[in-house]
């Protein structure tokens, strides 16, 4: 393996897996249902509200990495849904199936060996693929981990 491969490996690597925290799939896929739309005091989000702006966030970095003619939405408004709760009993698992295809998606630029990982993204302004795969890895990694003290303080209180 070169090092080029080991560099696509990580990266897919620090998007999926919970190497060092735990990983976006365990966070999110049996997130407990009753909690989604409940806010914990002093808490600016709920599950649900965090959950759709990591959506809404990777989408947006993905379509901007692929396609030359795409619109991010309005910052912040159009980042972070008005509603506190799903709103209705499907939301939360078309919202997980939708953020987990993009990341698939993603990881398969990130894995394709045609893409030069560090090429210029033509109508961006600096960006690259490795750039742009690292930063939906922080961002994801930065609200997994509220949406867990999210999650272990709402549990916390029921008790």
């Amino acid at each position: 393996m070169d090092n080029l491969d080991s560099l696509r490996r990580h990266v897919i690597n620090l998007l999926t897996k919970g190497e060092a925290h735990i990983s976006s799939a365990d966070a999110i896929k049996n997130f407990p249902r009753e909690l989604r739309g409940n806010k914990p005091k002093g808490s600016p989000h709920t599950p649900w509200q965090l959950l759709e702006h990591m959506r809404i966030a990777q989408w947006d970095i993905l379509q901007f990495s692929v396609d030359p003619k795409h619109v991010s939405p309005k910052w912040p408004e159009q980042y972070w849904p008005a509603q506190e709760a799903p709103p209705g009993p499907k939301a939360w698992d078309k919202s997980v199936r939708q953020f987990f295809d993009d990341l698939a998606t993603l990881c398969d630029l990130v894995r394709d060996k045609n893409r030069d990982l560090f090429a210029l993204i033509p109508h961006g302004d600096g960006q690259t693929l490795l750039r742009e795969a690292l930063l939906v890895a922080d961002h994801n990694a930065y609200h997994i981990g509220q949406l867990v003290l999210v999650g272990r303080t709402l549990e916390a209180k029921q008790k």
